[in-house]
């Protein structure tokens, strides 16, 4: 078996978790690192042990010894980055969300695509044992026909400093402001919580209306170089592709909940609770006679391999894996419709 060589490109908080899992994972090994301030990414890869850093995305092409690379680069650098590395015919790697407007999204799937590249997003909540459990569960009819659904993503960093102080830090300052690429809570976890329910229920959404609210946070809503401007909290009501009705709502201001997706998937048949967070998951469900008393019952959730895992499966077999980049896509469609619901202040649909 031949090691599949991969670059991460971004060196900031969130690739120290790429690198720490793909250094572990059979089959592959990292070459390089790459980040416009070098000093950074020089310090990274001294950390981790990568023989190769690189200042921009052209000089690692221009080097072209990789046969991979884990986009972590901040929202708005994913699509000229993860485009450079499409011409270069490299295997791709996306944190989410893929892109910030559908219509780049659709560019990258297209042409990975047609290209004929391995190209996943990390959509993290995928690994979760409890959501694939569930859709299996779904997928083989044991709950029956779905006819209601309530999700939502909840965090608490606005309230808390569990996570730091974002007041000072711009690991968090950034995620709100628009002028540094962020489409607040909609785009940083909303693109979780809408693939939490779509794939836990094996149904897309055809429809939503969506209300969005930015709180005031600082004196002029701005903190220096970060004009505070981008959404804390939404609420939305969904129809599904088989007819059923949901609520999701999502908010980085849910005091005393620090970071938990929940979905409650009601049938004809039966429910089932999926509860998760960056570690752990957990399964109930309410089936059979329960139904009569409201019993809920753990289910135990076998082990199921998280999302770097499946990519280095995909670059050694060939054959693309999931999440797809055409399936971030997809739930990129709903969160730019979330904020043309709001302005409009109506239901739309889903094309």
């Amino acid at each position: 078996m031949t090691e599949k060589r991969i670059a991460i490109l971004g060196t900031g908080s969130i690739a120290h978790k790429h690198a720490e899992h793909f250094s572990v994972i059979p089959g592959c090994r990292l070459v390089a690192a790459v980040d416009t301030n070098l000093d950074r990414a020089k310090i990274f890869a001294e950390m981790h042990a990568i023989p190769q850093v690189f200042a921009s995305v052209e000089d690692l092409v221009a080097w072209g010894e990789f046969d991979a690379a884990v986009n972590s680069t901040p929202d708005a650098a994913h699509y000229p980055t993860t485009m450079q590395l499409i011409a270069a015919r490299k295997a791709i790697f996306c944190e989410k969300p893929l892109a910030v407007n559908h219509r780049d999204a659709m560019t990258m799937t297209e042409a990975a695509e047609e290209a004929g590249l391995i190209a996943m997003v990390n959509l993290t909540y995928r690994n979760a044992h409890a959501i694939q459990t569930a859709r299996r569960m779904v997928e083989s009819g044991e709950i029956g026909t779905i006819r209601h659904v309530e999700a939502s993503y909840l965090q608490s960093w606005l309230t808390g400093r569990h996570w730091g102080d974002w007041r000072t830090d711009e690991r968090w300052l950034w995620r709100l402001s628009s002028a540094h690429g962020s489409k607040g809570v909609v785009g940083d976890i909303g693109v979780h919580i809408l693939d939490f329910v779509t794939f836990g229920t094996n149904l897309d959404i055809v429809g939503l209306s969506a209300k969005l609210r930015t709180f005031d946070k600082a004196e002029g809503n701005r903190i220096g170089a970060y004009d505070l401007d981008v959404n804390d909290s939404c609420a939305m009501t969904i129809e599904l592709a088989n007819g059923a009705l949901g609520v999701v709502h999502m908010s980085r201001f849910a005091t005393g909940r620090r970071n938990d997706l929940d979905l409650v998937v009601h049938g004809e048949k039966g429910a089932l609770k999926v509860w998760a967070d960056h570690e752990n998951s957990r399964l109930e469900v309410c089936l059979g006679p329960d139904i009569e008393t409201q019993t809920w019952k753990l289910v135990d959730c076998p082990p199921t391999p998280k999302n770097a895992e499946r990519f280095v499966i995909a670059l050694l077999s060939g054959e693309n894996g999931e999440p797809t980049f055409r399936r971030a896509a997809e739930v990129q469609k709903l969160l730019d419709l979330c904020f043309a619901a709001d302005e409009e202040g109506r239901r739309l649909a889903v094309d």
